[in-house]
């Protein structure tokens, strides 16, 4: 099993700043983290992508929704991904969600989904 949770989450003025966690943990031996992402659903919205880290033989890139480039930046390592916010805003105030394509050698590639960090930004 591999689980995805996301922490980080919380109330900050506009102009603020917080630092969003993506944990992926497994009670298998071995897996692989491949592409990870954050999403977003904002009130009465659908579901929107924000940020994805994709790996690749030649190294890692990335790729951002227009709304948030030069302010949000997302980074990896080997126990999950981060996503950074700066200069929020208050159509940010969302719930975050960060996903993780995983392989192992007995599903192959799954992507798992965390449940979701509330970011309220205040004007």
């Amino acid at each position: 099993q591999v689980q995805v949770v996301e922490s980080g989450g919380g109330l900050v003025q506009a102009g603020g700043s917080l630092r969003l966690s993506c944990a992926v943990s497994g009670t298998i031996n071995f897996f692989r983290i491949n592409d990870m992402g954050w999403y977003r659903r904002r009130p009465g919205t659908q579901r929107e992508f924000v940020a994805i880290s994709v790996r690749a033989n030649g190294g890692d890139t990335t790729d951002y929704a227009d709304s948030v480039k030069g302010r949000f930046t997302i980074s990896r390592d080997a126990a999950g991904s981060y996503l950074e916010m700066s200069n929020l805003k208050p159509e940010d105030t969302a719930f975050y969600y960060c996903n993780a394509n995983v392989w192992t050698a007995a599903t192959g590639d799954v992507t798992y989904w965390g449940q979701g960090t509330q970011v309220t930004v205040s004007s």
